[in-house]
């Protein structure tokens, strides 16, 4: 029989704001959700390589590379075709949104114009 960790979907959290990362860690791990969390581009495109994921939230604003940077280059790997691709920033501009989109990304969300209820429930919508 399978264990619980077994079960669990794994959230790539991308995002280089420790506080938000510990948020976004305690509201998922509660929805029932694994979290691996990085915080710069660099080691963000590793574990999206190297370790299993179900759904990747990504911030653009990021140290090393930003997030459109991990965007292009994850979509280009089996894993980011298969695995859904989440932005989660604050930059609100219809050209980052297009090209967001353009790469690849599943979703666009502004995180000022977002609850954390919602961004639960975003998930639970990729990962059901």
């Amino acid at each position: 029989m399978a264990n619980d960790n077994e079960l669990k979907k794994i959230v790539l959290l991308i995002e280089d704001e420790i506080d938000l990362v510990d948020l976004y860690t305690e509201i998922l791990n509660g929805a029932g959700y694994d979290v691996l969390p990085s915080y710069d581009g660099d080691d963000g495109i590793y574990k999206a390589k190297n370790d299993n994921w179900d759904l990747m939230l990504l911030d653009i604003m990021l140290p090393e590379k930003d997030g459109m940077a991990v965007l292009e280059e994850i979509k280009k790997t089996d894993k980011g075709k298969k695995g859904p691709i989440v932005l989660l920033t604050n930059l609100n501009s219809e050209d980052l949104i297009d090209r967001a989109y353009k790469l690849g990304a599943d979703d666009y969300l502004i995180k000022s114009e977002i609850s954390l209820d919602d961004i639960v429930d975003k998930v639970k919508q990729y990962l059901q």
